[in-house]
């Protein structure tokens, strides 16, 4: 499968920062590293957001890795949301009976133009307007043309 754009969602971020699962945080690891290595990674804004609260809120004095991390991601050029994504995140809660936060990264990702959205809150193998939800701990990243 040929490599393609890859949107990552905030669980994926949390599990390679926080060691509470040993396994999860490994292979959350993993795919961080093969989407830096193939510049392939891509967020939005709401997602790094959502990180910066979520880390900070499991420890306090995380406030300044998290914002480090954050500060690193700004590399992967996220987008913020606009008039136009928010009316394909509301269609696309509509369509799919999705909560609007997960409309919103649906409909991020597909602004990018990803083809896969690494995430635990959607159904795997399930495509949504043309982008393919992946659980990344199901998946390894060779198996998106990703690393070795």
């Amino acid at each position: 499968m040929a490599a393609a754009a890859v949107f990552v969602d905030t669980n994926v971020l949390i599990y390679a920062v926080d060691e509470a699962d040993p396994d999860k945080h490994r292979t959350a690891r993993a795919w961080r590293a093969a989407l830096w290595r193939s510049r392939r990674g891509r967020l939005s804004y709401q997602v790094l957001h959502e990180f910066y609260v979520q880390a900070v809120r499991k420890n306090a004095k995380r406030a300044g890795a998290a914002r480090a991390e954050v500060r690193d991601l700004f590399a992967w050029d996220p987008i913020a949301p606009d008039a136009a994504m928010v009316e394909a995140a509301w269609a696309l809660q509509d369509r799919h009976q999705l909560a609007f936060w997960d409309a919103l990264i649906v409909a991020a990702a597909l602004a990018l133009e990803c083809r896969h959205l690494l995430t635990e809150d959607l159904t795997h193998g399930q495509e949504i307007g043309g982008v393919r939800i992946i659980n990344p701990f199901r998946v390894e990243p060779r198996e998106l043309g990703l690393g070795r």
